[in-house]
């Protein structure tokens, strides 16, 4: 019955060939539709929490906000680790990463549901300005770069930042958010408009007046009000007309904002705003600043868009998207005003994707020519070279059904799979091929009697590969989704290559196939001399190999032995880093600096990055990082030249950023040498949305709150140990950056209650006096360009300034004179005593513990997998009682990934056994079968040795193919030996026929593997650290496994075999 199948197709070639056409169609058809991405989905949801207490210090932030929040979204399903951040500009920053694969929209809900409950707990100043919850992607898709042409008669840019930033506010950054796939978009250098109202403190003393005063003058004569209607119903009958009333209760500018009363004397004089002060038009916030260098090296200052990915969006639709709409709004910028793309990490996904492109044709070409010439027969490698894109085309179909991505996974297995869809079809043509040669039948007789003997053994090979693949699919988490697009993609083509096997392939050689067809040339000629040579040698090596076959079993005994020694003595990795084309520079300046200087230095490290020839455009933002926002932090975003214009090996990322080790090199010790700060270059994460650096993110935590001195002190005597690990001469880690200073000078204010409450002063009027005139007060808001902005009151720049201003601050005292209005004005230097001291600027917890996060690198050489050792074993040794550590980010994924590869390659083995041992209904074959597979891993691992790399991700997915391309190879042995047993032979000489008769189809689908998996081995460019990590273990892999699995496997099969055999017997012959 089943093989009318491959019957009818033959008898009905039209029909034939529209099937396949119709799958390559479709094939085609899907390819414009499916995603392209640089990775499946595998960066974990991301919901953050954010809030600001103005005013307040990290310390105050974390006790007040921070922890009130963190123990109420503890423990919310589905969170897999809470970071947070309290700095000294009074942000709160929570940052909850969430299981893969949980819906991002419900874990925001849940979120929002849970802060919801603890909203009345906050302080004030918190509640007023709002917490936000907001789906977060870790990592910026692109970011843009906003300036000015320069006016060089007064040396400056024609617009200042804060147009430029209120531009971008009003313009730009609103139609980003509008178009798919953006998250958020983050103004850098932000300077959103405000009325900022500085007061004089001396002149309100003078006339008796606090800063409350004008607090509550503002809040009562700037207020919106709804005024009401004239003729509102219910009204009188005759009433015919109705009118709205509108109260011009808001004030509109700095000029009325100046003229606002704040007191009426008794003389009836007016004290207005201007009299104690000055009103201006400025910005929100001042804490952070940009600077953008263009791609003519010419540094201004601007403003950056930094355009958050929203999480599940298609990156490039939604980079193309955001250049196609910064081109239609740049028709309408002011005339001078620019704009360039500072960074875009598409153009990586893209000549990525582009690069895996070409390996996969490259790989199809050569395995066209190596079936051509082993064949010999142009009709023969046209019908192979036809099947084998039809079959590639093909699985786009499941791509599509499936959901997938068009990603490095998707292609690297369609890379690999050139290799093995043309395996079944170059057994059907060799066989339809002899059968017209040798038993001259003519070619539909030919196919027909093929497929009637061959359906069987397509189909239960095709199931062997499958069962490789599908089970490991099924993974959970990070590595799962890792495994899955890349297992499947490969199942996939098996399925299609299988329907082409036993449907088209014999349809197309029944047509194209002749009698008579064998070339006679010199060329072909000594390649078949070569073919006969090599299996003359090989038939008189396999003869003496069978007469010491305890050397064999023997050295094959060492041989599993030093598999699993290599194994354990290969650096583990998780994903190699990659040159993206764009690098990370941290700028951490001394504790207690102003953004002034840190500004500073970021001029000195543009400099240096200026004097790089490869690089294209500088995107630095002063007051910015990742762990927190403050004054001495700064980042700064290195875009280089396009991958076709650095082919040199100097010119790679990697040799641009340089290090110490084995020498000084790159830009590493140049930035060091920058003495103002500590300045570091870092690599962008291997994947987008998991970490915010290269390397690797460890997190240092006081789980005994032990205090800050304490935390200070673990962390020398780590840092100490860590730099120095193993030794000083050879030490592991490199660019090791925590993020956490215990020693930032700060003012402590106390205040003597005992005097303050005798002079009739409230304390809660000393604190507003500091909090409005040092931090702040956000008062209400006011219209402009149709939005409503703040007003914020403070004291102006000369009056905060130095410490001993904050003695020469007055608050009144309650105590009123007999005779007066109001109680006299104390200064707070008769109040507070002013002190300095030290604290830390930013506070960090992980999974709820204050924590310091570690930041570094392998140093050259080491894998990331030994550097985690490193820090492990650093930590076992250096950290004092009541310390822990825990990883995160791209490191957390390496560590829990560390025993799945073991658990997924055992899955691979023991579903390929099971599945043999039902198709063999024996459980010895499949035993002997897969005895090959640690020759193949063996060969991999030496592959990885001698390439100096270490055993990744990508290693380990060809670990898993390995099985099922190896165990193909002893299938055509151990098979067609157990026929010739049947047929009379003895075991030896069953298995040395066998061997010989199978060498050369065993050599053809190993050469089509290794030709698949060549392009990988060789690859340059952008994506190269993947492809060669993949394509070098497959390449090794079947090399080794091939040559040894054709002297071994006829060993172990007659060892085995006989074994079996005296098993079976001995019943027999130990009975009566």
């Amino acid at each position: 019955m089943i093989f009318s199948i491959s019957d009818t197709f033959i008898r009905r070639p039209v029909f034939a060939a529209v099937c396949s056409i119709i799958i390559a169609l479709l094939g085609i058809a899907f390819i414009p539709t499916l995603p392209v991405a640089q990775y499946p989905d595998i960066a974990p949801p991301l919901v953050t929490v954010t809030s600001n207490y103005v005013g307040a210090n990290a310390t105050v932030v974390e006790s007040t906000v921070t922890n009130v929040l963190e123990q109420e979204l503890n423990g919310i399903e589905g969170v897999r680790y809470i970071k947070s951040t309290s700095a000294n500009d009074g942000t709160s920053s929570i940052n909850l990463t969430f299981e893969l694969g949980r819906n991002q929209d419900l874990a925001a809900v849940d979120v929002q549901n849970r802060v919801s409950t603890v909203l009345s707990r906050l302080p004030g100043p918190v509640t007023q300005t709002g917490v936000q919850v907001t789906k977060a992607n870790n990592n910026f898709l692109l970011a843009i770069g906003i300036y000015s042409d320069r006016d060089e008669n007064k040396k400056q840019d024609i617009y200042d930042d804060i147009y430029l930033s209120n531009y971008a506010d009003l313009y730009i950054a609103d139609a980003l958010k509008r178009i798919k796939g953006v998250g958020d978009v983050q103004i850098f250098g932000e300077r959103k408009y405000a009325m900022r109202l500085w007061l004089d403190p001396n002149r309100l003393a003078s006339r008796n007046l606090t800063p409350q005063d004008a607090i509550a003058a503002l809040q009562q004569q700037n207020l919106q009000v709804g005024a009401g209607q004239i003729g509102q119903p219910p009204n009188r009958s005759e009433q015919l007309y109705q009118y709205a009333v509108n109260a011009e209760g808001r004030l509109k500018d700095a000029e009325e904002f100046n003229n606002l009363v704040i007191k009426t004397t008794e003389d009836g004089t007016l004290i207005r705003l201007r009299d104690v002060g000055r009103a201006e038009l400025g910005a929100e916030n001042y804490s952070s600043v940009l600077r953008f260098t263009s791609s003519d090296r010419v540094t201004h200052r601007g403003i950056g868009l930094g355009i958050n990915q929203q999480f599940g969006s298609n990156a490039l639709d939604t980079a193309a998207a955001v250049k196609q709409e910064m081109e239609r709004l740049k028709e309408t910028f002011p005339p001078g005003m620019h704009y360039e793309i500072a960074f875009d990490t598409t153009t990586f996904i893209e000549a990525g994707t582009e690069e895996v492109i070409v390996s996969l044709l490259q790989a199809v070409g050569l395995v066209a020519i190596i079936v051509f010439l082993f064949l010999q027969n142009w009709r023969s490698a046209l019908v192979i070279s036809i099947a084998m894109p039809v079959a590639l085309l093909g699985t786009f179909i499941f791509v599509k059904l499936f959901g997938f991505s068009i990603n490095t996974l998707t292609l690297f297995g369609l890379t690999l799979a050139t290799g093995l869809v043309v395996d079944d079809a170059v057994v059907i043509v060799e066989d339809i091929t002899r059968r017209i040669q040798d038993d001259r039948m003519r070619p539909v007789e030919a196919a027909i009697a093929s497929m009637n003997s061959l359906f069987s053994a397509v189909i239960a090979t095709s199931l062997v590969l499958i069962t490789v693949f599908v089970p490991v699919a099924f993974f959970p988490g990070t590595t799962g989704q890792l495994y899955k697009q890349f297992a499947l993609t490969i199942a996939f083509s098996i399925t299609v290559s299988t329907f082409n096997a036993v449907t088209f392939t014999p349809m197309l050689s029944a047509l194209l196939l002749r009698r008579g067809q064998v070339p006679n040339n010199w060329f072909f000629n000594g390649i078949n001399w070569a073919i006969d040579k090599t299996r003359i040698v090989y038939s008189r090596s396999i003869s003496r190999l069978i007469r010491t076959k305890g050397i064999i079993l023997a050295l094959f005994a060492v041989a599993l032995g030093f598999t699993y020694w290599l194994y354990n003595f290969i650096p583990a990795g998780f994903i190699p880093d990659e040159d993206q084309g764009v690098f990370i520079t941290i700028v951490q300046a001394p504790e207690g600096v102003s953004l002034n200087y840190t500004e500073k230095v970021l001029e000195k490290a543009e400099a240096i990055l200026k004097e790089v020839p490869e690089v294209q455009q500088v995107f630095a933002v002063g007051g910015f990082s990742f762990s927190g926002s403050t004054p001495n932090n700064g980042l700064i975003f290195t875009t280089l030249k396009p991958w076709a214009e650095r082919r040199g090996a100097n010119q790679s990322l990697q040799a641009i950023i340089g290090g110490f080790f084995p020498q000084p090199s790159g830009l590493f010790p140049k930035m060091l040498s920058i003495q103002e700060a500590t300045v570091i270059p870092f690599n962008f994460p291997a994947i987008n949305g998991v970490g915010n650096f290269g390397g690797f993110e460890f997190h240092l935590q006081d789980r005994a709150n032990l205090g800050f001195d304490a935390m200070g002190a673990a962390l020398g005597q780590f840092m100490g140990r860590a730099n120095t690990y193993p030794s000083a001469e050879r030490p592991q880690l490199t660019g090791l950056r925590p993020n956490f200073s215990a020693n930032t000078p700060q003012i402590s204010v106390e205040v003597d209650r005992d005097k303050a409450n005798a002079l009739g002063v409230p304390v809660e009027d000393i604190f507003d006096t500091l909090q409005a005139f040092l931090g702040s007060t956000y008062v209400n808001d006011f219209n402009q360009f149709n939005r409503a902005y703040r007003v914020y009151v403070q004291a102006d720049t000369q009056f905060r300034s130095n410490p001993e201003d904050i003695n020469k601050l007055y608050v009144r005292s309650r105590n009123v004179p007999e005779g007066a209005q109001t109680g006299e004005m104390i200064s707070l230097g008769n109040l507070v005593t002013v002190k300095e001291i030290i604290a830390p600027s930013i506070i960090n917890h992980y999974n709820l513990f204050r924590s310091i996060e570690i930041n570094g690198s392998p140093a050259p050489g080491v894998s990331s997998g030994q550097a985690i050792k490193a820090m492990d074993a650093v930590a076992k040794e250096a950290l004092p009682k009541g310390f822990g550590y825990e990883w995160s980010g791209l490191s957390l994924e390496e560590v829990q990934s560390g025993g799945q590869a073991i658990f997924i390659f055992g899955l691979g083995v023991i579903f390929v056994f099971l599945t043999l041992a039902a198709q063999y209904e024996s459980f010895v074959d499949p035993f002997i079968i897969l005895l090959v597979v640690p020759l193949a891993i063996l060969g991999a691992l030496l592959a990885v040795l001698v390439r100096g790399a270490a055993n990744d991700v990508y290693t380990q997915v060809g670990f898993v193919m390995l099985i099922g391309m190896a165990s193909k190879n002893s299938i055509l042995i151990v098979e067609f030996a157990n026929q010739l047993h049947e047929e009379g032979l003895s075991i030896t000489k069953s298995a040395v026929e066998a061997a010989k008769e199978r060498l050369r189809p065993i050599l053809m689908t190993a050469f089509s593997t290794v030709a698949g998996g060549i392009p990988l081995t060789i690859a340059t460019g952008p994506g190269a650290a993947a492809r060669q990590s993949l394509g070098t273990a497959t390449l090794g892999g079947m090399c080794v496994a091939t040559v040894l699995s054709l002297f071994v496997i006829p060993v172990l099969y007659i060892v085995i075999k006989s074994i079996e055999t005296r098993f079976k017997r001995s019943p027999v012959d130990s009975s009566p």
